[in-house]
């Protein structure tokens, strides 16, 4: 039994000194303090308190057993969670211990959170317990634990626009899906509160909506004449149902209907000669009613058809334009004018509505026959064809040109210029050779312009077997050449025709065409279209400027590219300068391409009128269903008559000469001091003093005054006519030295009428030839006086001087001399006198006939008597007036008494006889009037200076009372003595 209790004794002491040594134990810190490794918290922005998920809860092992409480054991701090420590940079939080046993704690907000500033919040924690002994020494710590803190919002804002106001402009009598867009922002930081859930117009009964996205647009069409202008309050609303703190004003303006099309465009220009370029759209811009778009393209077109072909060129004739572009020499012109010369055109229908070479009409019925000796046949040497052709849609058939071909026999073409469907064809059959080969034949060109109903300028160079084409001054190659044997020898003459070929239909046609049957020889391959200016030029034109000048316009359109838009526009012109396209994607620099183009005229006496003007214009947009379609417009260039020229000749236009003069090998000269001068006539504006007269501001005449100015330009013809009877070759002629006319460039016909000189020429030029006119006459015992006319004109009569006339008068000697030699021996012409009538460009000729008297010897005493006794009264008046001239004057102010001296005679005779009439135009006897003013200042005019004072007033009319001239005397005092 004692056994017994001693072993319970000793089970219970060994039970003590367990507890007792787990209690020792337990006072040792051997663990460290667990807690999660990641929390999770929300903290809304007015809270300080952090909901984590899960539990801030720290565990520690050192905390005693659960069965310890059952003994009254001291219990140490080594178990307990003391704190928890938070790591990171500006942490706004905090942590908390609730219950150091339970290790139980909380995270807290140390300031107010601003959700706006941070969402989210970051950080690390650890956990640490109470360490050994009473002194807490040697605590343990937690690992880090990862803590994520979202900030909840709450909604403080309310919405603001974004623009203080909003405006847009729309077109009437359209429904727009959008017209503009409002926006609103809101400065909370949650998706629900700082979107915007939804907008509203405040503003009642008007015809718009407003979606959830703030886009406003019309619900009905809107009308211009009942609302210009439309003002909306608009108001938006978050997802929190906050209101904008401020509503909004939204301006919507109605706009007409638009259409687009060029704005500012002046449909009238006038363009004043002279005056070099003229804007035609200097304010004109593009409206493209806001289109969105992606390229602009504008073609502008000069329309001048009307004038002459095609454009203002200068107004000479085909023939005269190649000797001023260097192509004189051996030109022959097949289509001239109709004249008495060149009577070959002569009823053709022509164009009478311009005022250059004369175009022809051919309507496929007519064709005409140029003379024999007109053209050589000839084609070994180069030569040109050149032709101004205006055709329509091209036939089946053959349409001749220009057509050499055999006269009587067969039908041998031996070269054709012709058109056949919308293609130009050359022929060219060689002459008979030693060896007959292949050669081309045939040149083929197919163009466009053939068939287009438009004037173009055609040439040709041939040095076979190259042929160069050139269209418009554009070279084009020929796309197909046909070879042929060269022509069998004959010596059957050819016909030259025009507008069709002169063909035997009895014989086989020996050219590439097909054959023709039956009948007698005609015209055939009629040509249906308009030519002009139809020229064959011996030798190659090589120059291409010379090619160039004769196509080249006189007027076009002109552009100059402002610096800043030249590389964003392309601009191109055709080669007459009529139309240029512009194209480009920058509306405000295509606009001010268009502002800088011009019309320009270079001619000097442009020909007045309309050139109408049109301006087409292509858009693309970005979206091609709603592109916009801008109109044409239409407008014309109104050309101003311009300043014509007043051409005057005037010189000697009344003088004596002795007979053996006009019988002597060098004639007389009928201009020896002839003056070419042309002059037009500006109306100035005159700057008046305001105070030299009251209501003198109101009086136009003195604000305008007329000043005449003297000019340089060219002559195209000088007539020179007999007046009275015609030129009778026996015994007169009009002698001019060929070789001067072909040194100064031009060229000369002659005929019983008179001289025509021709050629495009400075006045200068045909004033040094007019000059050396002579007129001989080996027959002057019946002659008492001769008359002449000259005339010159310019552009093809565009321009007429005034008639200047020339009176000669014969001086017969009181013992005359027999002059049987002259009278049986005509002298050899240097250009012989033909009867062939000429036109004369339509002058009247006044056909005096002059009555033949033949003195008797009591005459001829009477004659000598008289002259005598007038030669005394003369020399006495002139030294009375070398004395008094000034009383002389006086008294004798109403008389003109022109004189000619010549003192290369002994003798003096006189012809009482003789008077004339003054055959001055009105105009001229205005000049006189001024010119007679002038000189009534001089103070002396003795007998040396007469004959120089009637040089520089010759060719004035008298005075405006129309009265005759006193008898014109010319006096030799060569040997008398006094």
């Amino acid at each position: 039994m004692q056994l017994r209790k001693y072993k319970h004794f000793a089970s219970v002491v060994g039970l003590v000194l367990g507890v007792l040594c787990a209690v020792e134990a337990a006072k040792v810190n051997k663990h460290k303090p667990w807690i999660e490794t990641t929390y999770h918290g929300i903290v809304t922005e007015n809270d300080d308190k952090v909901l984590l998920d899960p539990p801030l809860i720290a565990l520690d092992k050192d905390a005693p057993l659960q069965y310890a409480e059952r003994f009254e054991v001291t219990f140490t701090k080594e178990g307990e969670i003391c704190g928890f420590r938070i790591h990171g940079q500006n942490v706004p939080f905090e942590a908390v211990v609730l219950d150091k046993s339970t290790g139980e704690g909380v995270i807290r907000a140390k300031d107010k959170l601003d959700c706006e500033l941070q969402k989210e919040h970051t950080f690390t924690i650890q956990a640490y317990d109470c360490g050994e002994g009473p002194d807490g020494v040697n605590m343990k710590k937690s690992h880090k634990s990862t803590v994520h803190i979202q900030v909840n919002d709450i909604n403080e804002y309310s919405p603001v626009f974004k623009d203080k106001s909003y405006k847009a402009t729309v077109i009437e009598g359209k429904k727009y899906d959008s017209i503009l867009k409002v926006e609103a922002v809101d400065a909370d930081c949650s998706f629900q509160f700082s979107q915007i859930c939804s907008y509203e117009i405040v503003t009642p009964d008007v015809p718009f909506t407003i979606d959830k996205d703030g886009f406003i647009k019309n619900t009905e069409k809107l009308n211009y004449s009942k609302e210009r202008m439309y003002k909306l309050t608009v108001t938006a609303y978050d997802c929190g149902k906050n209101r904008a703190s401020e509503d909004v004003l939204v301006k919507i303006n109605i706009k007409p209907t638009c259409k687009p099309g060029w704005q500012g465009f002046n449909k009238r220009t006038e363009y004043e000669p002279g005056t070099g370029s003229l804007a035609l759209f200097p304010s004109m811009h593009l409206d493209t009613c806001e289109e969105p778009i992606t390229s602009i393209r504008a073609n502008i077109e000069l329309e001048t058809n009307h004038i002459g072909k095609g454009c203002d060129r200068d107004t000479y004739s085909e023939k005269s334009l190649h000797k001023l572009c260097g192509a004189s020499t051996g030109t022959v012109e097949l289509l001239p004018a109709p004249s008495s010369s060149a009577n070959w055109t002569v009823g053709l229908p022509t164009d009478n509505g311009h005022d250059s070479d004369q175009v022809f009409e051919f309507n496929g019925t007519q064709a005409i026959k140029v003379p024999e000796g007109v053209v050589s046949t000839s084609l070994k040497e180069p030569f040109t064809i050149s032709v101004w052709m205006r055709h329509g849609p091209g036939a089946r058939e053959k349409e001749t040109i220009l057509c050499n071909s055999d006269k009587t026999d067969m039908n041998r073409h031996h070269y054709s210029f012709y058109v056949h469907n919308c293609r130009l064809i050359l022929l060219l059959r060689q002459d008979p050779a030693e060896i007959e080969n292949y050669k081309p034949a045939e040149f083929h060109w197919k163009l466009d312009q053939v068939c287009d109903k438009e004037w173009h300028h055609y040439l040709l160079n041939v040095e076979f077997p190259a042929v160069a084409l050139f269209v418009d001054g554009a070279t084009f190659e020929p796309f197909l050449v046909t070879e042929d044997y060269p022509l069998h020898s004959s010596k059957i003459d050819t016909q030259l025709t025009i507008g069709a070929c002169w063909q035997d239909l009895g014989h086989v046609n020996e050219t590439l065409s097909e054959p023709s049957t039956g009948g007698n020889a005609r015209m055939s391959q009629f040509f249906r279209g308009n030519l002009a200016g139809l020229m064959i030029r011996s030798g190659k034109l090589e120059n291409k400027k010379v090619i160039d000048c004769l196509y080249t316009c006189k007027e076009g359109l002109d552009v100059q590219l402002p610096e800043e838009v030249a590389s964003a526009i392309k601009v191109e012109f055709n080669p007459n300068q009529s139309s240029l396209t512009v194209e480009g994607d920058d509306i405000e620099a295509f606009d001010k391409v268009m502002q800088h183009i011009s019309y320009l005229n270079s001619r000097q006496f442009p020909t007045p009128g309309i050139r109408h003007l049109r301006v087409s214009t292509t858009v693309k947009c970005f979206n091609e269903e709603t592109c916009i379609s801008v109109p044409d417009i239409e407008g014309y260039v109104m050309v101003l008559q311009p300043e014509e020229p007043k051409i005057s000749l005037s010189g000697i236009d009344h003088f004596a000469r002795g007979a053996a003069e006009f019988e002597s090998p060098e004639g007389v000269k009928l201009f020896p001091e002839l003056l070419i001068v042309s002059t037009i006539i500006r109306e100035v504006e005159v700057d008046t003093e305001p105070d030299t007269t009251e209501g003198a501001e109101d009086d136009p005449t003195v604000q305008e005054t007329v000043v005449s100015e003297e000019i340089t330009h060219n002559l195209d013809t000088c007539e020179v006519m007999a007046l009275g009877e015609e030129l009778d070759a026996e015994h007169e002629t009009l002698e001019l030295d060929q070789t001067q006319v072909q040194q100064n460039g031009l060229e000369m016909t002659s005929s019983n009428l008179g001289l025509i000189l021709t050629g495009v020429n400075t006045m200068a030029k045909y004033q040094q030839v007019l000059r050396l006119i002579h007129y001989k006459n080996w027959h002057t015992e019946a002659l008492f006086d001769r008359k002449f006319k000259l005339v010159c004109s310019e552009l093809n009569g565009r321009y007429i001087s005034n008639d200047f006339k020339v009176e000669v008068n014969v001086i017969h000697t009181a013992n005359p001399i027999d002059h049987a030699n002259n009278a049986m021996v005509q002298p050899n012409f240097i250009n012989p006198v033909h009867h062939a009538s000429v036109d004369l460009s339509g002058h009247n000729l006044v056909n005096t006939h002059q009555a033949s008297v033949v003195p008797s010897a009591a005459t001829i005493v009477i004659v000598v008597c008289v002259s005598f006794l007038v030669f005394m009264i003369i020399l006495g008046v002139f030294r009375i007036r070398s004395a008094h001239q000034r009383t002389i004057r006086d008294t004798e102010g109403g008389k003109e008494n022109e004189m000619d001296w010549d003192d290369s005679a002994l003798t003096i005779t006189v012809n009482p006889m003789e008077t004339y009439e003054d055959q001055h135009s009105s105009e001229e006897e205005e000049e006189e009037e001024e010119e007679s003013e002038d000189g009534e200042e001089e103070d002396d005019i003795t007998s040396a200076e007469s004959e120089s004072s009637e040089d520089e007033e010759a060719g004035q009319p008298e005075d405006q009372q129309g009265t005759s001239r006193q008898q014109q005397l010319e006096w030799d005092d060569s040997t008398l003595t006094y």
